[in-house]
């Protein structure tokens, strides 16, 4: 981290921060700090930078996961398979990660921005009352596949990832909005873990900034954990699509060469 400047630092913390924030309240948090660490850090490869923001965000998981579990009390039936599915698609996205080249990584992430950030447009409210749509057999097999499905998602890519659970257990199985934020941390701190598996023996994690923002996210991850609980996420919808435009206006910027 020595050779990076005290406003680069501060702005890869403050973007930590805001990235454990809207992850407990929304998901997605990994919209506003791995496009911060690609904008941060130009010159450092796809692996470092996705294993420098797995750690950050595991650590923010661990006590948004921890809140939730201790609030909502989700069904263990449910968030079991989801996890172990969720954390063996990582795995095999991790390693997926370390052979993208760079110069296909941020166009990209450019792309997720956009559907990611227009779907959060399009749809400003998600499930309201839980309406299972499968049983027994069937919803343990269409949890698996959703989890093995992001799960791989997220260890090769990783931003949105929490959103993408949360529509998948609101849109598709049939929860309400707290248990499948509930059930979505879960899985996510499992995919982390994972990931983590794979990179910290490649030496990937820069692990003096990847500390720094640990701290950040985990302080975000517990203050919106906490807020989420008593006021939900509609208030902080407005804010996620303004950081989320704005990170497509600067990359989508960087990539055409306007600076």
């Amino acid at each position: 981290m020595g050779d990076l400047s005290a406003e680069v630092v501060l702005f890869l913390v403050l973007a930590a921060l805001v990235a454990g924030f809207v992850d407990a309240v929304v998901g997605g948090g990994g919209l506003v700090q791995l496009p911060a660490l690609l904008i941060g850090l130009p010159g450092a490869s796809v692996v470092q930078i996705a294993a420098t923001n797995k750690l950050a965000s595991f650590c923010g998981t661990s006590i948004s996961a921890a809140t939730y579990v201790r609030r909502i009390r989700p069904d263990p039936r449910t968030f079991l398979p989801l996890m172990l599915a969720a954390g063996l698609g990582s795995a095999g996205g991790a390693l997926v990660a370390s052979m993208l080249p760079r110069s296909a990584f941020d166009p990209i992430i450019l792309v997720v921005l956009v559907v990611v950030g227009g779907y959060v447009l399009m749809r400003p409210s998600v499930g309201e009352l839980t309406r299972l749509r499968f049983q027994q057999g069937r919803h343990l097999a269409v949890v698996a596949l959703t989890g093995l499905t992001i799960g791989f998602y997220d260890g090769a890519i990783g931003p949105g990832t929490g959103s993408f659970l949360v529509f998948a257990l609101v849109g598709l199985l049939g929860y309400n909005f707290l248990e499948a934020s509930a059930k979505a941390k879960l899985a996510n701190w499992a995919t982390n873990l994972a990931a983590l598996a794979v990179f910290i023996p490649q030496g990937a994690v820069i692990w003096d900034l990847a500390l720094v923002m640990a701290a950040a996210n985990v302080t975000g991850g517990y203050c919106g954990a906490r807020l989420a609980m008593a006021r939900g996420a509609r208030f902080v919808r407005a804010f996620f699509l303004v950081v989320v435009s704005g990170f497509v206006v600067r990359l989508g910027g960087q990539l055409l060469g306007w600076w």
